[in-house]
């Protein structure tokens, strides 16, 4: 069974097998049509959600129940603003990592959600080949280590149909995997009204993280100068780009200690990255300033609105 002490920040999402399967009732699907900006549902905070909007069940495993049910209230706020959907979505479950063989069984997905640690994605991956059945995708949703280079040293039953599916926007298999299993995986993110892309060579960040990574390196580069405040740079950001977050409104919704994990995986991959704007979250870090999280970050958040501590 997992670890315990390894296992106490992980996180999985499972799609359960029988659930693929397109409405038998014959009516539309109309979330296809929504972008990822619109402001009634945002699939990359969570993608799980969308994965049940089939009528299929999803099962989220945790260690900490108070997680899971942050994670149960923050589906119930998305839902109540899709009310006009609501016949349409599928149980959310939640398990112990304690049943986590058991939650595999019947699931056809499984989707690791842990922290941008290295050695924790390998011992989850490791866990979830072990256990899940020969035919059950695994699929890691990190935002910046490939899935060759988690899978590298590591000796699994079978690794054809390891790959990555960051957000289930971003698909990215290895040289083993198998193709047809990318293609099915494709097709079914379609399905479910994500708009996936698939990454056609082994790529730290991906499509859009890579050039997200700029945007947030330069950004905290011109805070840690002194050159203007979070306000002003995500106030210009949205004029001009039309974007419903700036990049420091969206850092804070990502987490500052998730944002720096992925700098350093960055900087220990690529020569001549600027360690300023490192430097400069190390400092909320220390603070314990988090983001939207620990109720702190570029911003203070109090309910479900925001505002700058001056």
């Amino acid at each position: 069974m997992p670890d315990g002490e390894a296992f106490k920040s992980c996180q999985w999402t499972f799609v359960e097998k029988t659930k693929l399967e397109e409405r038998k009732d014959g009516k539309t699907d109309t979330r296809k049509n929504l972008t990822r900006s619109d402001p009634k549902y945002n699939i990359t905070e969570m993608p799980f959600v969308h994965w049940s909007s089939k009528g299929g069940p999803v099962t989220l495993v945790d260690l900490q129940e108070q997680q899971l049910q942050n994670g149960l209230d923050y589906v119930q706020q998305l839902r109540e603003a899709n009310a006009d959907r609501a016949d349409q979505w599928g149980e959310i479950k939640t398990a112990c990592p304690d049943s986590l063989a058991t939650s595999l069984q019947n699931s056809w997905l499984v989707i690791e959600c842990v922290p941008e640690n290295l050695a924790l994605k390998r011992k989850v991956i490791a866990e979830l080949d072990d256990l899940a059945p020969l035919d059950t995708i695994i699929a890691s949703n990190s935002s910046s280590y490939g899935i060759a280079e988690i899978l590298d040293g590591l000796s699994l039953k079978n690794q054809s149909r390891v790959l990555s599916a960051h957000c289930s926007i971003e698909i990215m298999g290895h040289e083993k995997t198998d193709p047809t299993i990318l293609a099915h995986l494709l097709e079914s993110c379609k399905a479910h009204g994500f708009s996936p892309f698939h990454v056609k060579k082994s790529s730290i960040g991906y499509i859009y993280n890579r050039i997200w990574a700029a945007i947030k390196r330069e950004t905290l580069l011109t805070l840690s100068e002194g050159v203007c405040t979070p306000e002003e740079i995500d106030s210009i950001f949205k004029d001009v780009l039309k974007t419903p977050k700036g990049p420091c409104e969206q850092m804070d919704v990502v987490g500052l200690d998730v944002v720096l994990d992925i700098e350093n995986h960055y900087a220990e991959s690529r020569d001549g990255l600027p360690t300023e704007p490192r430097e400069y979250l190390e400092r909320f870090i220390q603070n314990g300033e988090l983001g939207v999280k620990s109720g702190k970050g570029f911003y203070k958040y109090e309910g479900l609105g925001f505002s700058r501590e001056i």
